[in-house]
């Protein structure tokens, strides 16, 4: 027990020790984020990590977000998937396209470990309380390649490493960077990884919260809150063809607490992957960039068994959602470039070395520019 407060302990002083973007000054959007700035903000969230940094060539991990603490399956949420680039592998994603909703934790992982994800997440499914008898469960499960930095034909993630990353998820601050299934990713010709970030609309627009994590392993040309931080640090796409590529896909998970059915919620991630846009980034030939946007609303949950053959649900008008669309947009840029402002250096697969964001140099153009007073 005393082993794992300490452990706890350690976990939550290196979150709170982690450096993010607005602690530099950078304020992106107009929009309030949430308390944590992170996709917890939306009540019910939860995410759990699972770091896999073994010898010199390991470089990988798992990461859980899971939108409520009961049992998804017998209480699912409604959800959605936009497909900005489709060079990639969401598993579940038809299933969602046809119901509507999820039923499991939603997993992230790298390419050749989504089986291993699938079969974690079934295994996790299946042992709880309820559903003894369940013989179908669609797991979502996403992936970006950090071939780069990581042994991926080794294949290391297993069933347990996921199932470990669910029972470990917990609301709070998010560790962001070098973690989880941001372990070996690369974005922008730096050091990607997972990252986060959050908007609180106003009252008088609902008061909903909008939360966002990232998974960052794609390229382009760097743009941080407009200003061109790629060109000015000279690594972007195009400088040089031979050594830069912007390959290697984005995960985009949004949640809100806002009542969308599944039509709304496609239209929230159609506006999250502008967030991404917004970064510089350009949807590469070879860059699975996929957006999941779900609903924690208790009015709009699906129970899996009833008795009824209707049920009446609460839907914000559509008139109503482009302060969500504003919100969506601004958290997904904050969290790409929080998950590079997090990230360290790191070194991996035969010896090779992918530099952290220069964070003090990169502050200096932001002031250069006026986007930092």
């Amino acid at each position: 027990m005393k082993q794992l407060i300490f452990l706890l302990l350690v976990v939550t002083i290196s979150v709170q020790a982690q450096k993010r973007a607005r602690d530099s000054g950078i304020k992106i959007g107009v929009l309030s984020p949430g308390k944590l700035n992170a996709i917890t903000d939306v009540a019910g969230v939860k995410v759990g990590h699972k770091t896999l940094i073994e010898g010199t060539n390991i470089r990988t991990g798992v990461t859980a977000i899971v939108p409520h603490a009961g049992n998804l399956f017998q209480e699912k949420v409604p959800a959605a998937v936009f497909v900005g680039n489709g060079f990639g592998k969401l598993a579940g994603t038809t299933q969602v396209m046809e119901l509507g909703n999820i039923e499991t934790p939603i997993v992230l992982t790298n390419t050749l470990s989504v089986a291993a994800g699938i079969e974690g997440v079934v295994q996790y499914m299946l042992s709880l309380p309820g559903n003894e008898n369940v013989q179908s469960v669609n797991a979502i499960v996403g992936e970006t390649n950090d071939g780069y930095l990581n042994d991926i034909r080794g294949m290391q993630v297993t069933a347990q490493h996921v199932k470990d990353a669910i029972a470990q998820a917990q609301s709070g601050a998010v560790a962001e960077g070098n973690v989880g299934a941001g372990t070996g990713t690369i974005c922008f010709g730096f050091k990607g990884g997972i990252g986060t970030a959050s908007r609180v609309l106003p009252q008088q627009a609902g008061g909903y919260t909008v939360g966002v994590l990232v998974q960052t392993n794609f390229g382009g040309v760097l743009q941080i809150d407009g200003v061109p931080a790629g060109e000015a640090l000279k690594k972007y796409f195009m400088s040089d063809l031979l050594q830069n590529t912007p390959d290697g896909s984005c995960m985009i998970v949004v949640a809100t607490d806002a009542p969308l059915d599944a039509r709304n919620l496609e239209r929230l991630a159609k506006r999250a992957f502008m967030g991404l846009a917004k970064t510089g980034g350009i949807a590469s030939n070879g860059s699975g960039d996929y957006v999941l946007a779900f609903s924690t609303h208790a009015a709009v949950r699906i129970k899996h068994n009833s008795d009824e053959r209707t049920y009446t649900t609460l839907q914000v008008i559509n008139d109503a959602t482009s302060p969500l669309f504003m919100a969506a947009i601004e958290a997904t840029e904050e969290a790409i470039i929080n998950s590079l402002w997090a990230a360290e250096t790191m070194t991996g697969k035969d010896g090779r070395t992918i530099q952290a964001l220069p964070r003090e140099e990169v502050v200096k153009l932001m002031k250069q520019h006026g986007a930092i007073k």
